[in-house]
């Protein structure tokens, strides 16, 4: 696409002005010819308003703008230094310094103190629960000896609860008191009185101060006899 480029005033204004005096002059020479005006006076006459044309446009024409001067460039600020650092102010930083490394120092001491507790406490965490796990494995065979060993002795308490009471207390008379107190210990209360009545009345003794210790927890003949309060005859 063709660009037209601007019109330019000066030339316009030129141009318009050449036409205007090619106007006048025609119409000065039309008229000297009718009124019979001498050439020279009509040159003079031309001349003057094609001068007081000019003058006008002239005047109406804008003035050249007036060259702008170029900026002038700043003067580089001058960087100012740093102020100067008395003796005092240079002590006082070199004992912060100072200060500062030994707590660095501190930090990295007390961050290994802590890697080594960390770890130490991790290995006591790991050893503990291997002693749990030991433990529950002792607790679980101990319940299962126990177990077993109390079926053993079941066995052997229905055999002798099945014999007659006196054929019983005889038996029971010649057993070790550690086997007898198992055997009595685990017999019904019915069955076990029955026996005892007709046992030894020593061994029958022994036998129930042993009960009541194993059963108590402490010497029957130590604990203190309950308080009985005195019965009243007649009103």
């Amino acid at each position: 696409m063709l660009k037209i480029p601007p019109p330019r005033l000066l030339p316009a204004t030129i141009a318009v002005l050449a036409a205007l005096l090619v106007l006048k002059c025609g119409i000065l020479v039309q008229a000297m010819v009718t009124d019979g005006t001498k050439p020279g006076n009509a040159i003079v006459t031309v001349a003057n308003a094609a001068g007081t044309d000019q003058t006008k446009e002239s005047s109406k024409a804008p003035a050249p703008a007036k060259p702008v001067p170029p900026p002038v460039p700043a003067a580089p600020a001058v960087a100012e230094g740093p102020p100067p650092v008395s003796d005092s102010e240079r002590s006082l930083l070199q004992e912060l310094r100072k200060r500062r490394q030994d707590l660095d120092l501190r930090t990295a001491a007390v961050a290994a103190r802590e890697s080594v507790l960390a770890a130490s406490e991790q290995k006591l965490s790991v050893r503990l629960s291997e002693l749990q796990t030991i433990q529950k494995q002792l607790e679980d065979m101990d319940a299962a000896h126990k177990q077993k060993e109390d079926a053993g002795w079941q066995g052997l308490v229905k055999l002798y609860e099945d014999m007659k009471p006196r054929d019983a207390a005889t038996i029971f008379n010649d057993l070790a008191m550690p086997v007898l107190l198992q055997v009595v210990g685990r017999m019904k209360d019915a069955k076990a009185a029955g026996v005892m009545a007709a046992m030894n009345p020593e061994k029958a003794r022994d036998v129930t101060e042993q009960l009541a210790r194993m059963r108590t927890g402490h010497d029957a003949a130590s604990a203190p006899v309950p308080d009985r309060k005195p019965v009243l005859v007649g009103g």
